[in-house]
């Protein structure tokens, strides 16, 4: 009998290895090294030039650029993220960490569909009576949905062909296998061919095709990094496990806005669409505290009003830089910046940052109110309430434009908000009536105003 031959594979990036190795030699990573069988595909014989399936060359001015109608899910923050509702024949790809709501956000979206029964869910996690039970407690028990339980590929297409729906989601990739490889389901070989044939299907047919991905510790959906490059869109939900809210961000998406946000709370009947995402980011307490600044950031194609909250105390060694929702070297660099052009020196301070709403900030707009909530903190002082920030600040301590800026001063205007200090790029050209808009060019003048 020959002896089966074996190679072995990375869980994290796919690199193959002929022996068994304890960290990965191209991502580094320790102990994802699996034994996978190799398999050899059957050759088949040169057709010649022509056949069948022969590919038809066109010229640009030939093909046909006519917009393709989206179908709506019913749910107006998730069509938001995906740019404007679903496209036929797109591939939507979407993780999070286990129970934030990935299962719960599909079947409401498929039960809000204007024809339900052109839906079919696949699922290869739970059972039928399980899904069942969620789809009764959110209220969509009675709705003519197709279920399926299945994990084979094969008979999932087969089954997808013959009912021809227009929506399918497949919960989840990793539980999916092919019986082309013989790994076991959820390796990398096997997400990555499963997935490589949803695609090639969901592409043939124009089914809008969701798939549930896991995440792995580090917050990044599990399997080959190709897995993101063969889909169109690709959806991370976020949130906090102590807050109602829950944020679905498109990192990628080919018919719509990159890092778009839809916001949703958690309620006993589902996820709601929060359709003023801005109120519920300002606590507004009742006694203003030093070291709270609110901001008006830019999430996708609309303006957020965040609030920022810092505390700077007095060191006892090592000072620390701790961030939730921001990222600790930008704060390093911002408060560099303030030693060496605001003359105020934080190298012996603990200085600690708090994103209020567990929303994650990214955007270089955020510079000017951090800076603001870190002195307001350091002076004891209460920055007035009415009062909202944005603004990049440079290494020569200058303060850059941000895009958007009308958006964002119009949010804040209608929030209520009666002075909004910006850069002097994006001062508007008219007075906005009942609001003080402050211009100003650098950071040493945002010090001499909040003093």
């Amino acid at each position: 009998m020959v002896k089966a031959k074996s190679q072995y594979t990375c869980q994290e990036c796919g690199s193959v290895s002929p022996k068994w190795v304890g960290q990965c030699l191209d991502c580094e990573a320790w102990n994802s090294m699996t034994e996978v069988a190799i398999t050899r595909p059957v050759a088949q014989r040169w057709q010649g030039y022509a056949g069948e399936n022969e590919s038809e060359l066109m010229s640009l001015p030939q093909i046909s650029a006519n917009v393709t109608e989206r179908i709506p899910t019913g749910l107006a923050e998730l069509d938001q993220v995906l740019g404007g509702g679903m496209v036929p024949g797109s591939v939507v790809l979407i993780g999070g960490d286990p129970g934030i709501g990935k299962s719960t956000l599909l079947l409401q979206a498929l039960a809000n569909l204007p024809c339900p029964s052109a839906a079919l869910y696949v699922t290869g996690e739970e059972s039928l009576q399980q899904v069942s039970l969620r789809a009764q407690r959110l209220g969509v028990g009675n709705m003519p949905l197709k279920m399926l339980a299945e994990t084979q590929v094969e008979s999932i297409i087969a089954l997808a062909t013959k009912e021809q729906p227009r929506v399918m989601v497949i919960d989840s990739i990793q539980t999916i296998f092919t019986q082309i490889i013989q790994s076991a389901p959820g390796s990398v070989s096997q997400v990555r061919e499963s997935a490589a044939l949803l695609v090639r299907f969901a592409k043939q047919s124009g089914i809008s095709l969701y798939l549930v991905g896991h995440v792995n510790k580090e917050g990044a959906i599990a399997g080959p990094r190709v897995l993101e490059h063969m889909v169109d869109t690709v959806l991370y939900f976020e949130g906090e496990k102590d807050s109602r809210y829950r944020m679905v961000r498109a990192i990628k998406n080919r018919f719509g806005a990159v890092n778009e946000l839809g916001i949703f709370a958690m309620t006993d009947k589902g996820l709601k669409g929060v359709s003023n995402p801005s109120a519920i980011f300002l606590s507004r307490g009742r006694f203003p505290a030093p070291g709270t600044v609110v901001m008006v950031t830019w999430e996708g194609s609309r303006p957020l009003l965040i609030e920022i909250q810092a505390l700077v105390d007095d060191s006892h060694g090592i000072p620390r830089r701790v961030t939730v929702g921001y990222d600790h070297n930008r704060l390093a660099l911002l408060l560099a910046v303030l030693n060496r052009h605001g003359r105020i020196a934080m190298h012996q301070m603990d200085v600690f940052l708090n994103v209020v709403g567990g929303v994650k900030i990214t955007e270089t707009g955020a510079d000017l109110a951090i800076l603001m909530a870190v002195l307001s903190s350091y002076r004891n002082l209460i920055i007035d309430s009415a009062t909202a920030f944005f603004g990049e600040i440079g290494l020569g301590g200058e303060l850059r434009p941000v895009s958007g800026g009308q958006e964002r001063i119009l949010e804040a205007t209608k929030h209520g908000f009666k002075r909004i200090i910006v850069p002097k790029a994006n001062a508007p050209r008219q007075q906005v009536e009942g609001v003080e808009i402050i211009a100003i060019n650098s950071l040493s003048e945002a010090i001499e105003i909040v003093k």
